[in-house]
């Protein structure tokens, strides 16, 4: 492995286009939405007909209602100056289920309920009283599955990526891809090092985090993310900021990676060789660096490749998908993030692909990149996962050029 000199331009990337009107009004999407969360589940499940008994209607309200002022106090003292990570847990806690009750009182409000009437199952009460049972059942039986995906060890996730630049003496070259672990306020040190066991027995040439390694400051979460120095690696183990990072101290966050034995590929870029070829292997800081006002934090893909081949094929480290629109711009030839989580608690992916290109897989842009976009190995926040499976990725890069044996 040849490393490459640091640089770091003071000229960032070409500024990005202007939000489109869509794009604008998700903005004020959080201003709405614990309402909506709360209320249209209140709703739905006890005034829509279902006539229940006095005590029950205004319990149920109570507790709704409380869910609509606890939630967001509980998320600011989680995530605010406090940093209380009680706080945090319920706040969490109360988002993922809200979203999941919010969801399947939609769904079944309107399609169990035309379909009883179709089938002229009861009158109006039943009918209302029949999607209550079922909307608390099926939120019931989602969360606690969701939880069981989201605290588990990702399944391995191994796919072949032919890069037609890639010389036959890297073909099977190994490249294991973990990102978005999210450390936080639930303690998930013994998770990690099953993480970083399951990551070894791949037997990658190299491993790579896209960032977002935790939520909190490298010093508080340092006993969850000390696994990571366990991690093996025949060439090299490297690693790019996420926007998260940018929320908590990033040089710390740099700083503890190097620690632990991992390359900060800050606008720099390493060589793979072998067999007489050779894969650049570059990274970039997350495109929300240059705003955190941090010394010397960007996205400088240009900086990045500076001193290349430009025949070298280019494997690219870049935390959001979206980036992919300068790779290609850049003839990179793969580009790995994160960041999406793959939605996390379905349908959330729809709100995702407002922003991002893509939200999980391998996707063509331009004439030459590949895109490859994790679900992410951990979860943000609500400790749920629904539809929307973590993982951990083994890509094995090919060659056009290799044995037909092989």
């Amino acid at each position: 492995m040849t490393e490459t000199r640091t640089t770091e331009s003071a000229a960032g990337e070409a500024p990005r286009a202007s939000r489109s009107p869509l794009q604008r009004l998700m903005r004020y999407i959080p201003l709405a939405a614990p309402l909506l969360l709360w209320a249209v589940p209140c709703w739905v499940l006890l005034h829509a007909g279902q006539r229940w008994p006095v005590p029950v209607t205004l319990s149920g309200t109570v507790l709704f209602v409380l869910g609509l002022i606890g939630m967001p106090l509980a998320m600011m003292r989680g995530h605010g100056r406090r940093q209380q990570d009680r706080a945090a847990i319920v706040g969490a806690a109360l988002l993922g289920g809200a979203w999941v009750l919010f969801t399947w009182s939609v769904l079944l409000g309107v399609l169990l309920r035309l379909a009883l009437a179709v089938a002229g199952v009861g009158d109006g009460q039943d009918r209302a009283r029949i999607v209550t049972w079922a909307v608390l059942g099926v939120t019931a039986v989602l969360l606690a599955w969701g939880y069981a995906e989201a605290r588990r060890v990702p399944r391995v996730r191994r796919i072949d990526v032919t890069l037609p630049r890639l010389g036959a003496g890297l073909d099977g070259t190994r490249v294991a891809l973990i990102t978005d672990t999210h450390y936080g306020p639930l303690d998930r040190a013994r998770w990690s090092e099953r993480v970083c066991e399951t990551v070894n027995s791949l037997e990658a040439d190299l491993v790579c985090h896209t960032g977002d390694i935790a939520d909190g400051t490298a010093e508080r979460r340092r006993a969850q993310a000390a696994p990571l120095g366990t991690v093996k690696a025949t060439r090299a183990r490297v690693y790019v900021t996420g926007n998260h990072e940018y929320y908590s101290e990033a040089q710390g966050w740099v700083d503890l990676m190097d620690e632990l034995g991992w390359e900060p590929l800050r606008n720099r870029h390493l060589l793979l060789e072998r067999g007489g070829d050779t894969l650049v292997v570059a990274g970039v800081d997350d495109v929300t660096a240059e705003s955190s006002g941090l010394e010397g934090h960007r996205a400088h893909l240009t900086g990045a490749l500076q001193g290349t081949d430009p025949d070298l094929p280019v494997l690219l480290l870049a935390h959001q998908p979206k980036f992919v629109d300068r790779a290609a711009d850049h003839g990179i030839d793969l580009q790995l993030s994160g960041h999406t989580h793959g939605g996390q608690i379905w349908p959330f992916h729809y709100l995702v692909r407002i922003d991002q290109p893509t939200v999980a897989g391998l996707s063509r842009h331009g004439a030459r990149t590949l895109l490859y976009t994790s679900r992410g190995t951990g979860f943000w926040g609500p400790p749920f996962r629904v539809f929307a499976p973590s993982e951990i990725t083994l890509l094995v890069l090919r060659s056009p050029q290799r044995p037909a044996s092989s």
